[in-house]
């Protein structure tokens, strides 16, 4: 499947039509419902190869470790583990309130090189939410690659934190254009 046939699918399983209103607060004309595409393993096979190919575009010392967050981000980094061989994190949107009461799942080295794949990415608010946990507990987080960048901020905020940020596509990519802000 050609990249353009990667973002037409996804376009054509998640694109919604409507009125919603997005974690960010914000209201928008459409929607990219993430379990849509995350969940067929005819896109998901497609998807890991281009984060695959984008971690490994990092220069400096190797990333030793994928990060997703609850929920979306899951099934990414779990194919993407699968596809490159490195290990995985998975970052609770809260500290579990049984057992080992974590927040984040796997094993972690002090100083491991992590990038944080995400779903999509409005103002990157909730990547950003991840980064700290991820820091919190000693990772050097070097990257979050997005699956879709809606274009609303995310790169400026990620970038402003002084994370390098990718997006495997746009929501130019996924044939959506520009809409008048509502809020």
């Amino acid at each position: 499947m050609t990249r353009d046939q990667l973002a037409r699918a996804i376009a054509d399983c998640a694109l919604l039509r409507g009125t919603f209103t997005l974690r960010s607060g914000r209201t928008s004309s459409y929607y990219l419902d993430k379990y849509l595409f995350s969940t067929r393993p005819e896109v998901l096979i497609h998807l890991a190869a281009l984060f695959a190919e984008r971690v490994a575009s990092y220069s400096g010392a190797p990333v030793a470790r994928l990060a997703g967050a609850e929920l979306g981000g899951i099934p990414l980094v779990t194919a993407t583990s699968l596809r490159t061989g490195l290990p995985c994190l998975f970052v609770r949107n809260a500290k579990k309130g049984y057992g080992t009461a974590k927040q984040l799942e796997g094993r972690l080295e002090r100083g491991d090189r992590v990038v944080l794949l995400e779903d999509v990415a409005t103002t990157g608010g909730q990547a950003l939410e991840a980064v700290a946990v991820l820091r919190e507990a000693g990772a050097d987080v070097v990257g979050i690659i997005a699956t879709i960048d809606r274009q609303e901020g995310a790169r400026e905020n990620v970038e402003g934190a002084g994370i390098r940020f990718d997006a495997l596509f746009t929501k130019a990519d996924l044939g959506i254009v520009d809409e008048p802000r509502a809020t």
